[in-house]
């Protein structure tokens, strides 16, 4: 998967994301929820947008951080949502397995990038 199709893909899971926090329950836990879920996923798009840009290796790798902490903070809220019982479970599990999928995929790169800096 190249730059533009992750930058495309993460902006897509923050879309998401953003509209199933709308969707939670007006009540105390929703609105702590969603405020919490948009803020990670939609961080998790922009992070890594940043991250495309950055002017050095150490740059990037620091940024990609961010980006993998902010996808995996995003899992664990949708998990806590599921749990909750907020929304129903085929509503939330594809968004569920993405965020686990975009944590995993940008561990792999981090990683990557660190080996070949070790090199």
């Amino acid at each position: 998967m190249n730059k533009e199709e992750l930058k495309k893909r993460t902006k897509t899971f923050s879309h998401r994301c953003v509209k199933l926090a709308l969707s939670l329950p007006n009540t105390i836990l929703g609105k702590h929820l969603q405020g919490q879920l948009i803020r990670a996923a939609t961080s998790v798009a922009a992070n890594y947008r940043a991250a495309c840009i950055a002017h050095s290796r150490a740059s990037f790798t620091s940024k990609l951080s961010v980006v993998i902490e902010e996808a995996d903070e995003s899992l664990f809220w949708l998990e806590f949502i599921l749990e909750e019982n907020l929304i129903k479970k085929e509503r939330i599990e594809s968004l569920v397995q993405e965020a686990g999928e975009l944590t995993a995929i940008f561990i792999a790169s981090r990683k990557t990038i660190q080996t070949n800096n070790k090199s």
